[in-house]
């Protein structure tokens, strides 16, 4: 017996020994190409592929994300819009809340407001625009042929060629349908509109009357720190938009009353279809103040000379100054405003998507993505490459 176990474990130890010089040799060949591979993707081009190799893979999936959105932008534009106006009557669904108000109640009395301030701004823009839309774009027009005639006249002008396709560029985007009506050009024909304006109307139905409770089943797949941020994430998304499209619409209203007062004291024909061009225009920034100050412009241009055109684009110039450096930092907040740089490119790149809806719709979702970076690792603490440094005048 006592043989046998002695036997037993010289066998064993064989086996341990012989699996150790098995796992050093195989260690010993692994060596070599671990080293080899550190020295491939070591370096300093080997990080740059790899670099390289993870951004392609995102702009792909980014590329895969974007083409979805705009196959199926019937549904993505009526959800879009639907959580924008959820989120910005979300203090009065709040409010009727705190008050007892039952939840189909509340939800039924903010959705007909909603319908009647989007109907009576709609028919206030049609009844002043339709009419009037005719001569406003001839006048524009007028007004441009003088401006490209007094352009000839300097030593530095353009040859006619370039005048010529400029003026042509321009007079078409004016008399076109897509100025008139960009809004439904971008949702697409007839009946998408249609069916996305329905869509829309449910969705904000119970996104109003059961938003909390769709964000709480959204939330359950995340645990521990995932879900915290997830909830950081979503209750920016709804003060960032909320406060962004209330600001937005205030001073909308107030460059409108601005621009028009001024236009209406200069005596400027088809004074109220521009100061409603300007508070539709407004909601695409920096951009849509500019188109309106010139088509305002233009028109005072042809019906009362060079002195009151230059007149107009002073008092636009001034209600904008007004409304950048007084209204927009108190209605909007200082941390709602994006470089103008990323005004900028969102716009490009909306427009370049969906056209005019798009340009309206860029910007308060890039502000949605800043805001959810800086709250990305805690309520007041940004993602960790979006915090300043210690040298930064800004820390």
């Amino acid at each position: 017996m006592w043989f046998g176990r002695r036997v037993r474990r010289e066998v064993l130890e064989a086996a341990q020994g012989e699996a150790r010089r098995e796992g050093s040799v195989a260690q010993a060949v692994a060596a070599p190409e671990a080293s080899r591979l550190r020295r491939t993707w070591g370096d300093g081009f080997g990080v740059l592929a790899s670099r390289s190799l993870q951004i392609i893979i995102v702009l792909i999936l980014t590329a895969g994300v974007v083409w979805g959105m705009r196959t199926l932008s019937t549904v993505v534009i009526p959800i879009l819009l639907a959580l924008i106006l959820a989120s910005t009557f979300a203090p009065v669904m709040s409010w009727l809340r705190a008050r007892n108000v039952p939840p189909a109640l509340a939800t039924v009395a903010v959705l007909l407001g909603i319908v009647v301030i989007l109907t009576g701004i709609g028919w206030l823009i049609v009844w002043a625009v339709r009419d009037q839309w005719e001569d406003l774009s001839s006048q524009a027009q007028d007004g441009f042929a003088q401006v490209i005639d007094w352009v000839k006249t300097l030593p530095f002008a353009p040859d006619a060629e370039q005048i010529a396709e400029w003026q042509d560029t321009v007079v078409d985007f004016l008399t076109s349908s897509q100025f008139g009506s960009g809004a439904l050009a971008g949702v697409g024909a007839i009946t998408s509109f249609v069916t996305g304006l329905v869509l829309m109307v449910v969705v904000l139905f119970f996104f109003l009357k059961d938003g909390p409770t769709i964000w709480r089943f959204m939330l359950r797949p995340f645990t521990g720190e995932g879900l915290a941020r997830a909830r950081r994430a979503g209750d920016k998304t709804v003060a960032t938009l909320g406060s962004y499209i209330r600001g937005t619409a205030a001073v909308a209203a107030v460059d409108a009353v601005g621009i028009g007062i001024g236009l209406l004291i200069l005596q400027v024909p088809l004074a109220l279809p521009l100061a409603v061009l300007v508070f539709v225009l407004a909601f695409i920034p920096l951009v849509g103040a500019t188109v309106a100050g010139i088509l305002a412009a233009l028109v005072a241009l042809v019906a009362n000379g060079p002195l009151s055109a230059v007149l107009v684009v002073g008092v636009v110039v001034l209600v904008n100054q007004l409304e950048g450096n007084l209204l927009q930092p108190v209605l909007m907040g200082r941390a709602l405003k994006l470089h103008a740089l990323v005004i900028l490119l969102a716009l490009t790149i909306g427009t370049v998507l969906s056209g005019i809806l798009g340009a309206v719709l860029a910007v308060p979702i890039a502000a949605v993505g800043w805001g959810i970076i800086q709250v990305w690792d805690g309520p007041n603490r940004p993602a960790k490459w979006a915090r300043p440094h210690a040298s930064d005048p800004a820390a």
